[in-house]
C-alpha cells in the first residue's frame, strides 16, 4: 500500500490504514498553516483509532509568545492537534476525505496537563472513539512525547456540512 492515502476498503470499520503522509492528512482536514497540527498519521483503525504525530517546531507562531525564552507548546493547542487526529479518523471511517463535510468540536471533558512540550519534540497522539451516534461522536485522546503523558482529554464532535457562504 501506498504511504500517501488509505487501504482498499476506506470507509468501512475495521479496516486498517497503514499511514497517511501530509497529503493524505491534507485530504482529509480543511486546516492549513498555521493550524494544521497534524504532520502525518502512523495508523488508523477505522471506526475504533488512530495514531498521529506532530513535529514540534521551533518555528511554530505561539512560540513567539508562550513563553519567550521558555517556549511551551500551549495545552489547548495539544488539545486541538488531538481533536484534528479524531477529526480524520471520522472522516476516513465514514469515507468522506475530499467531500468539503466538517468536524465540529462540541465540547471538552476532563483534560489534564501533565508535562510541557517544547520545540524539537515529536508530539504522538492517540485518539479512539469512545461513543458513535449518528452525526455526534465521543473521543478520549492522549497525547505524549517520549513514552511520558503531556495531555489527556475526553472530546466530543460533529460532522456536518459547512456553512453556507
Amino acid at each position: 500500500m501506498s504511504d500517501s492515502g488509505s487501504a482498499p476498503g476506506a470507509g468501512s470499520e475495521g479496516s486498517e490504514v497503514k499511514s497517511l503522509d501530509i497529503r493524505g492528512v491534507l485530504k482529509a482536514l480543511p486546516h492549513r498553516y498555521p493550524l494544521l497540527l497534524v504532520d502525518r498519521v502512523r495508523s488508523i483503525e477505522h471506526g475504533e483509532r488512530i495514531h498521529a504525530v506532530k513535529a514540534v517546531s521551533f518555528n511554530e507562531e505561539f512560540f513567539q509568545g508562550h513563553f519567550p525564552g521558555a517556549p511551551i507548546m500551549p495545552g489547548v493547542l495539544q488539545v486541538e492537534a488531538m481533536a484534528q487526529a479524531a477529526a480524520i479518523l471520522g472522516i476516513e471511517t465514514l469515507g468522506l476525505a475530499g467531500s468539503g463535510k466538517l468536524v465540529y468540536f462540541m465540547g471538552i471533558e476532563n483534560a489534564k496537563f501533565r508535562a510541557p512540550v517544547t520545540p524539537g519534540c515529536l508530539l504522538e497522539m492517540e485518539v479512539e472513539f469512545t461513543q458513535k451516534r449518528s452525526r455526534v461522536y465521543k473521543f478520549k485522546g492522549k497525547a505524549s512525547v517520549e513514552g511520558k503523558t503531556t495531555c489527556e482529554v475526553d472530546f466530543t464532535a460533529m460532522i456536518a456540512d459547512p456553512p453556507a457562504a
